[in-house]
């Protein structure tokens, strides 16, 4: 790009330079043969050749299904987004600094202590509140 620039006359305005550059962008993407690209093909060609990923039209009846690990926080605590929201969920403080595995099935989650493989907590997530505190157990007879 540089040598490319170097051999126009210096551009006077951002407007001429904007105007260098896009010549030089639609040169390399577009006309230029690339060595390391199959029968050197130009970016673009490369580009175009690959099929691009779509939504599905039929995605309103997946479950969304992920594995994900973490750290619990000083506060005992652990964060999770769902639809684009933030959710806090109380795991305990007597966990602070554990690694976790969460595994999360739509609104069903597990979390399991990553080192001994011990369910720290199991939860359906209450979408209507942020923070999803500890449930306390009842003492067991």
């Amino acid at each position: 790009m540089k040598k490319a620039l170097a051999k126009n006359p210096p551009a006077a305005t951002l407007a001429e330079l904007q105007e260098q550059l896009d010549t030089f962008r639609h040169y390399y993407n577009t006309r230029r043969p690339h060595r390391s690209l199959e029968h050197n093909s130009t970016p673009a060609a490369a580009y175009q050749a690959r099929p691009k990923a779509t939504p599905s039209a039929d995605d309103s009846g997946r479950e969304h299904n992920r594995i994900r690990r973490d750290i619990v926080d000083n506060d005992g605590r652990i964060t999770l987004r769902h639809d684009g929201k933030m959710h806090h969920i109380g795991v305990g403080r007597t966990q602070a600094r554990t690694p976790v595995i969460m595994l999360i099935q739509d609104l069903d989650i597990h979390i399991i202590n990553a080192t001994t493989g011990k369910v720290l907590r199991q939860l359906t997530l209450d979408t209507s509140r942020d923070y999803q505190p500890q449930t306390k157990k009842s003492p067991e007879p």
